[in-house]
């Protein structure tokens, strides 16, 4: 039966009307996964005699900072991973057992690159522990430990990715741990550290983590297994209606209509509210760059690189989503006597004045220096000059319908997407190169009125560039209304 599932789900990808640009992504993405398997694999082999070199008990140091990592792994499974998604529905009317769709649906997580990485690291560094003469059993059954804690937290997410308050409030505790141990207030690793090294030094202590992940996995199994239902799990959710005018939006005609439709989206779904969330992430992105701890303040690239993720947080990633935000009465939209420029107006509008509003917000950037103020206001007017076209651009290509609900167990429910990370790459690429050039040419305050004119320009000739982009949208209609019918 698993392999009758493999064999659908494959006809699932290449059959859909997005697999040429599926087929694309998967090949960038796997060009990424080669880079972090490299990274991970020397980083292994390194990390030893990197330790060693700087006075540090290699072992010692390691245990002593895997509370962070499994932390952090944690945190970018809940954003990034995909949840275990099939095309439920028919299965269901078909003699195949619930729990052999269940078992199938959290296998395929099981096998997952977030697990699979984590062995290009712990194994290198498992080898030249043996090399450097530590047990060799003894460092199998921490292994097997460390495994056990990464698989825990593989199952750990699907559970989270439905408790949202459970999530964040963890997060904000090990924070406040992470922030208390730098200003030496409290050291939660004296506390973690002991039991991770209690996995190499006791012949027991390993069965904790193995028998976690199983627990987890049983917990995991029993929620998708309850929610596997027409009637309930798979079912959409009704909720009491409430009325929100905002006629102050009707002087602007059409385009103030679809304004308030796009408002009215935001505030009653969870993955557009999500897009509100990562504008205010990103607004605080910049302390990374800025500050004078990092070194990344010194490199002429990623400081406008900063000031675009800065001003453009919520841009680049509601507008990666334009016009999948409405794939679910798309159909209906292009029913009716409606122009693609005020749609696109619309979509255009919102995100300019939500990047001004992050513009004004990060004010307080004021602190580190007119010049690192003026990289975000130079990458806010390159945002809406350039980059509002080019993600408005790329959604003619969309073919992925979204589910701007995703409450359900069997629902995609993150607020990023990598593939919109990946795509956002060329968005990026121009600015730091047009800042660079003008910087070694000439002096940074060139560099800043290189980017800032190719963000005037962009503006300057926007009604021919909507143009165009109408033009695209009108070819790729029928396409990508067929594409939409598709859910799975």
């Amino acid at each position: 039966m698993f392999k009758h599932f493999i064999r659908l789900e494959w006809k699932s990808f290449s059959r859909s009307a997005s697999f040429g640009t599926n087929l694309v992504l998967k090949v960038f993405i796997g060009l990424m996964a080669l880079y972090f398997v490299a990274l991970f694999l020397v980083l292994g082999f390194a990390i030893y005699h990197i330790l060693e070199d700087s006075g540090l008990n290699p072992f010692s140091t390691v245990n002593k900072f895997l509370i962070y990592y499994f932390v952090l792994d944690l945190v970018i499974r809940y954003f990034i991973q995909k949840m275990p998604v099939m095309n439920i529905r028919p299965l269901l009317t078909l003699p195949i057992k619930k729990n052999t769709i269940v078992h199938f649906a959290l296998a395929k997580t099981s096998i997952s690159f977030f697990n699979l990485l984590h062995a290009f690291f712990f194994i290198p560094f498992s080898i030249m522990l043996v090399l450097n003469h530590y047990s060799v059993s003894s460092v199998i059954l921490w292994h097997l430990g460390i495994f056990g804690i990464i698989y825990a937290n593989n199952f750990i997410n699907i559970l989270l990715n439905n408790k949202d308050s459970v999530f964040y409030s963890v997060l904000a505790i090990v924070v406040g741990f992470g922030v208390a141990q730098y200003y030496k207030v409290f050291d939660v690793t004296i506390y973690t550290a002991p039991f991770f090294e209690g996995l190499y030094k006791t012949s027991y202590l390993f069965i904790i983590p193995l028998l976690v992940a199983i627990m987890a996995y049983y917990f995991a199994f029993n929620f998708f297994k309850s929610n596997l239902n027409l009637d309930e799990g798979l079912a959409k959710k009704s909720e009491e209606a409430k009325t929100e005018n905002f006629n102050w939006l009707n002087q602007f005609g059409t385009l103030g209509t679809f304004l308030k439709n796009d408002i009215k989206m935001i505030k009653r779904n969870k993955r557009p509210r999500g897009t509100i969330l990562a504008s205010a992430v990103f607004l605080f992105y910049g302390l990374l760059f800025f500050n004078n701890v990092s070194g990344f303040n010194h490199n002429v690239g990623m400081q406008i690189f900063a000031g675009i993720f800065v001003s453009g947080g919520f841009l680049l990633n509601f507008g990666q989503f334009v016009p999948s935000w409405d794939s679910s009465y798309y159909q209906l939209m292009m029913s009716q006597n409606i122009q693609y420029k005020e749609y696109l107006s619309s979509k255009w509008w919102l995100m300019v004045i939500v990047t001004i509003i992050s513009t004004v917000l990060a004010s307080f950037y004021l602190y580190f220096g007119w010049h690192t103020y003026f990289l975000i206001l130079v990458g806010a007017i390159y945002n809406i000059g350039v980059n509002s076209h080019l993600v408005l651009l790329g959604g003619a290509f969309n073919k992925t319908a979204l589910d701007i609900t995703a409450r359900k167990a069997f629902g995609e429910r993150q607020a990023f997407d990598i593939k919109t990370m990946l795509i956002a790459i060329p968005k990026l690429a121009v600015p730091m190169i047009l800042y660079a050039i003008g910087t070694a040419v000439f002096n940074d305050n060139i560099g800043l009125l290189f980017v800032a004119v190719a963000g005037v320009l962009g503006f300057a000739f926007r009604e021919k560039v909507f143009q165009k982009i109408e033009g695209i949208y009108k070819s790729e209609k029928y396409a990508t209304i067929a594409a939409y019918k598709q859910k799975n």
